[in-house]
């Protein structure tokens, strides 16, 4: 039983939360009604925290995005939604990610790294996934049409969920208790007529005695969009071209070896959008067994395939050149040759460079499957004022077939050169037969799998003056495994992509945890978090969080929260083979004739645990006097040591290049006069970050001029962000990402019972280009949405996003197309719209 006043206080504590959530919609606190003084206050579980709870009210920042809000806004993906939060930083892999992404889609909660980002799917772990030995969940495994909600923890939380919650914690809450039948029909398009998408889903539910199962089944489609087809876009420029080269030099009309003068505009294969197909299928249920006992579970599969496409293989080979005309398997350099000073280098060789264009543009294609199922039993004891217990197990597993058309084998291009002299240097087009004969398709498989076995209790100790003194304890069992077998060409470094090894690895870790949460008076509460977890690779590791609050008034609320966090080195980086990346970097010495540089990037066995610690300070203020506001202001700051990293390459080529003598050279395996064929990387615990800055919401809720009225405005402003030393605030590069010091989301909606029209903008402040210094400009995007309610059955929304159709940042080391896709919208103005019926 509970009383009218603490009831009161309950629903205040509520509306204070609210605040406290930095909520982006309102109406999600609907069904969190406070009964009457003679009904059992439901208790819930707030992401954050183990604990069930009478209200929302935690220590920690949580940002709350509904599915009603994912709609209206146009978003058709997770990771879309989730970067478009001030809160997001770096440039996390997403549908603007064509280099190297394999078509996976993450979340980088302030630019720490996905790996650093916690993802959970209804409080549990999903599985890591991608192309193989992945160290975070790919997000296109999650289709947006499952989603009832998405809770941000803004905060450290390893202490309560292990390993990877460093920056915090992203956890998607799927529908559920649904009763009826729901169709959706969404689609897009750019003002340019291209990078169409599509969506069309179903979700059934029907209550039993007891009892609510809900199916649901969702498939979409992403077309391309060409950098090319954006006017925009600078034209690309290689020192690989369709022609060929030797030496750098070409040959001109009269037969004469001369430097080469033209480049090759790579921006005419190349996506902005990369296509992608999903299918899903997904169901929860929840079936009360008895009085005291209830059987929840929810499932998950999804499909998805997905294509990259980049211009023809660059493809460059040294060639031993003849010492007489009787040597086979070399090259013979002509008269004309030599006249243009071609020669044999110290190894007897000379470079010979070639865009296979004949051969058609690199088609990269991945086909996955991810699988989720977690089911548990609860149930109540009868001590003291009622515990709950749980029980649950999760398993999960992607797998994924890739593959590379129009791959080239170095080895038989050398060999093709060899005994096809005239063809390969006249500079005409290559036969059928030669293209076949050195063209080959890349094939590569991996997989990731996931099981976990956990066992809770929680509910109230004791009572002290203030009230109750709630608890929650449990222990987890977790065993992670992973794999990626790359094409034996790519292994036996015969390709002319960079080479690679397979990875293959696996752990377990098992773990215990307590969370107390202590009323000290009325106002004053404490929340104390431990946990204790015991890696089968690096051993063991201990993390604790505090966290007050403090309601100074019936208006105002403080908040404070000290925690330690970790991250267990992954798969990847335990058991990976060594792998090379053709980097975009500056080679001070000026030897390369082309920006991207290969790195061969080394894993290592013996890797320690990253470290880590966090705090957070901040208040919410809901005044009484003005109905319906809300402010939230939150001071953070993050620092990582011992973090798992490569070093930075730039940073040491630059060294290195100052100093010949500085363990730079060798740290990098630079050789004499500046020789970058054997440029490497280790990961190593050496790395650190240090990031800190302020969060500020407001939400006012309103009715003027007939209409109701909701203003939100999000606001990061970033103090600071170093990593490995090096200081990276308010600056952008493609190989890093963006850290710009004001970024800001506003939001505006009007409305009545049967329609609403939303305007929204964000905003990314001014930067400087880390490789120029030069300043980038700000951007505002400006986007408008309506939603019309035709019947209680049928709802009608479209929007515009971009509306004044922007064009990216220019950064001189971008990305792609001369600026970071991840961070900048490259696709600009599109048009979307859906239908929802239901029955």
């Amino acid at each position: 039983m509970i009383s009218v006043t603490l009831t009161a206080k309950a629903v205040r504590r509520s509306l204070l939360v609210v605040a406290a959530t930095s909520v982006v919609t309102t109406g999600l606190f609907s069904s969190l009604a406070f009964a009457a003084d003679d009904e059992k206050v439901e208790r819930i579980e707030v992401t954050g925290s183990r604990i069930q709870r009478q209200d929302m009210e935690t220590a920690s920042p949580v940002t709350i995005i509904s599915a009603e809000a994912i709609r209206a806004e146009g978003f058709t993906s997770v990771d879309q939604l989730l970067q478009a939060q001030t809160s997001m930083a770096g440039a996390a892999l997403g549908s603007s990610s064509n280099n190297g992404s394999d078509g996976v889609a993450q979340v980088d909660l302030r630019g720490m790294g996905s790996q650093r980002t916690l993802v959970l799917l209804n409080g549990r772990r999903m599985v890591n996934s991608g192309s193989g030995a992945d160290s975070s969940v790919d997000l296109n495994s999650i289709p947006v049409a499952m989603i009832s909600r998405v809770e941000i923890l803004k905060d450290g939380a390893s202490a309560v969920y292990g390993s990877d919650a460093i920056a915090g914690v992203v956890n998607i809450i799927t529908k559920k208790d649904f009763d009826g039948f729901q169709l959706d029909l969404n689609g897009s398009t750019s003002s340019e007529n291209d990078g169409e998408t599509g969506e069309i889903s179903g979700l059934y539910g029907f209550n039993t005695d007891g009892g609510n199962y809900t199916f649901g089944a969702a498939y979409s489609k992403r077309e391309s969009v060409i950098q090319s087809d954006r006017s925009w876009t600078e034209p690309g420029y290689s020192s690989f071209i369709p022609t060929g080269s030797l030496d750098g030099m070409v040959q001109n009309d009269a037969g004469e070896w001369v430097d080469r003068t033209t480049g090759y505009d790579y921006t005419t294969s190349s996506y902005y959008q990369t296509p992608n197909e999903r299918y899903s299928l997904f169901a929860n249920m929840v079936q009360e067994l008895d009085n005291n006992l209830v059987l929840t579970a929810d499932a998950l599969y999804t499909k998805r395939k997905s294509n990259q496409q980049l211009a023809p293989q660059p493809a460059s080979v040294m060639l031993d050149v003849c010492d007489t005309d009787t040597d086979s398997s070399c090259v013979t350099l002509t008269d004309a040759m030599t006249d243009g000073g071609i020669a044999a280098d110290d190894t007897g060789r000379v470079e010979y460079r070639r865009r296979i264009t004949d051969a058609g543009p690199r088609i990269y294609s991945q086909d996955t499957d991810t699988y989720r199922i977690s089911a548990g039993l609860a149930g109540e004891l009868d001590i003291n004022t009622g515990m709950n217990w749980d029980i649950n197990y999760t398993y999960g597993k992607n797998k994924a077939d890739s593959s590379i058309d129009n791959s080239i084998n170095a080895t038989l291009l050398s060999e093709s050169v060899y005994a096809n002299q005239d063809a390969w240097f006249s500079g005409d087009s290559l036969t059928d037969a030669i293209v076949n004969d050195i063209s080959y398709t890349d094939n590569s498989n991996g997989g990731n799998e996931l099981n976990v076995v956990s066992a809770g209790l929680n509910g109230e100790l004791f009572d002290v003056s203030a009230g109750a003194v709630a608890f929650a304890i449990g222990a987890e069992y977790r065993y992670e495994s992973g794999y990626y077998n790359p094409d034996e060409i790519t292994i036996a470094g015969d390709s002319t992509a960079a080479q690679q090894d397979a990875t293959s690895g696996n752990y377990d870790v098992f773990s215990v945890f307590e969370e107390v949460s202590v009323p000290f008076t009325e106002k004053l509460t404490g929340e104390f978090a431990l946990r204790y977890d015991d890696y089968s690779t690096f051993g063991k590791a201990s993390t604790w969080k505090v966290g007050l609050t403090y309601e100074a008034t019936d208006d105002l609320m403080l908040r404070a929260v000290a925690a330690t966090g970790f991250r267990a080195p992954s798969i990847s980086e335990l058991f990976g083979g060594d792998s090379g990346s053709y980097d975009y970097l500056t080679d001070p010495w000026g030897n390369e004739q082309d920006p991207q540089i290969l790195v061969r990037y080394t894993s290592d066995e013996d890797l320690e645990a990253e470290e880590s610690d966090s705090y957070t300070a901040g208040l919410v203020y809901s005044p009484s006097y003005v109905d319906g506001l809300s402010l939230t202001l939150d001071y953070w700051r993050f620092k990582v040591k011992n973090a798992i990293t490569y070093l930075d390459v730039q940073a040491g080529l630059d060294a290195c290049y100052a100093d010949a003598s500085d363990s730079a050279c060798e740290t990098f395996n630079i050789g004499s006069n500046g020789d970058l064929s054997d440029l490497t990387s280790t990961l190593t615990n050496v790395g650190s970050q240090d990031t800190s800055g302020i969060d500020f919401n407001l939400a006012y809720h309103f009715a003027a001029l007939s209409l109701d009225w909701k203003i939100n405005n999000d606001t990061t402003y970033l103090l600071n962000f170093e990593q490995e030393g090096i200081d990276y605030t308010n600056m952008i590069d493609g190989n890093f990402g963006a850290y710009a010091e004001v970024r800001n989301n506003f939001n505006i909606q009007a409305g009545q019972d049967s329609w609403n029209i939303i305007y929204s903008n964000r905003y990314i402040g001014q930067m400087e280009d880390l490789s120029t210094g030069d300043d980038v400009d700000a951007i505002l995007y400006h986007n408008l949405a309506g939603t019309y309610y035709v019947t209680d059955m049928i709802t009608l929304s479209a929007g515009v996003k971009n509306i004044t159709d922007e064009e990216p940042s220019s950064v001189s080391n971008g990305s792609d197309g001369g600026t970071v896709p991840e961070v900048y919208d490259t696709i600009g103005r599109q048009y979307y719209g859906g239908v929802t019926v239901k029955f």
